[in-house]
């Protein structure tokens, strides 16, 4: 099977180097093909209203036939992570504690990782309950970094989690021992906890499984993007994600005019004929540089020409 057909896709790499514009041309390829087709941008820096030249926002909108897009706000999903909890823990905390808990969830809500955790739960339940509506889910996700930090989170989350439940088993266990009667005590957080566990555990099978999920990144022929996928190939191989496909963006024609876009294009073939060596295991696509940025679904559909001729080469 193909890299690109797969159910779910996750297209990253560092800033600026056509990520969101790959994602857009790879989501559009798929709606051309006839598959129904969800694009979700998790980069803060959302870029997906500009390429389809309207407003997208938080909620799925219909953007093109077979197409639609979703852009998710960190901010906002963080808001409504720390809602949730709040929710789950009434009728747990005594109302004389709940003003000191709501001050800790809200200092919670500013410190670091609380923005990957939210995005994370969000995108668990767009795989969860948005693959049955789409043949295609494809993420448009931020620089490389956090994506890393979102992709390892289940398996993290998970031993968090799971340790969590020992402990809350055991103190049900001697809550009961203390008890007259011996009956078992009702636990709202431990069933909040399992609930949670098997929706972490749901979503890292859907991740891990190789034959739904595929793992794209984009790069220029430049030195920092070079080591910044190599980095993030060997981080990801660490968690069993393998990245197969490699999409080179912005390279230039083979024959170019003037003395600066010679001199350039002798730098830049260093940097491809490098790509091509520390890549071995990856298929290579590559799209040329074009002279202005993608601003109109004719763009980006002769930009995602431009991937499915790279497809057939490499």
């Amino acid at each position: 099977m193909e890299e690109l057909d797969k159910k779910i896709l996750f297209v990253g790499g560092k800033g600026g180097v056509g990520k969101s514009t790959s994602a857009a041309a790879l989501a559009w390829k798929s709606a051309q093909s006839g598959h129904k087709t969800l694009l979700i941008s998790t980069d803060p820096a959302h870029n997906l209203g500009d390429i389809f030249d309207q407003k997208i926002g938080g909620k799925v909108k219909q953007v093109a036939e077979n197409l639609s897009a979703l852009e998710i706000d960190p901010e906002v999903e963080t808001s409504n992570y720390i809602k949730s909890v709040k929710e789950n823990i009434k009728g747990v905390v005594h109302s004389h504690m709940m003003e000191e808990v709501h001050r800790q969830l809200d200092t919670a809500k500013a410190s670091p990782g609380a923005d990957e955790a939210a995005l994370f739960d969000k995108l668990i339940s767009i795989i969860i309950e948005e693959s049955h509506q789409y043949e295609r889910l494809i993420f448009d996700t931020a620089p490389t970094g956090h994506t890393i930090r979102l992709l390892s989170l289940p398996e993290l989350m998970g031993v968090w989690i799971e340790g969590l439940l020992q402990r809350r088993k055991k103190t049900n266990e001697n809550y009961t021992q203390l008890l007259n009667d011996g009956e078992p005590i009702e636990d709202p957080i431990y069933d909040v906890l399992r609930e949670r566990q098997e929706r972490f555990s749901k979503a890292r099978e859907v991740l891990l499984n190789p034959k739904v999920t595929g793992f794209i990144f984009v790069l220029n022929p430049e030195r920092l993007p070079i080591l910044e996928t190599k980095k993030a190939i060997e981080l990801l191989d660490k968690y069993h994600l393998h990245v197969k496909t490699l999409i080179v963006n912005k390279v230039l024609p083979e024959k170019t005019d003037g003395e600066f876009f010679i001199q350039r294009k002798r730098h830049e073939d260093k940097y491809v004929k490098l790509i091509k060596e520390t890549f071995r295991k990856q298929e290579l696509i590559t799209v040329p540089l074009y002279p202005h940025d993608i601003t109109s679904k004719e763009e980006l559909d002769h930009f995602s020409q431009h991937i499915k001729e790279g497809m057939k080469q490499s």
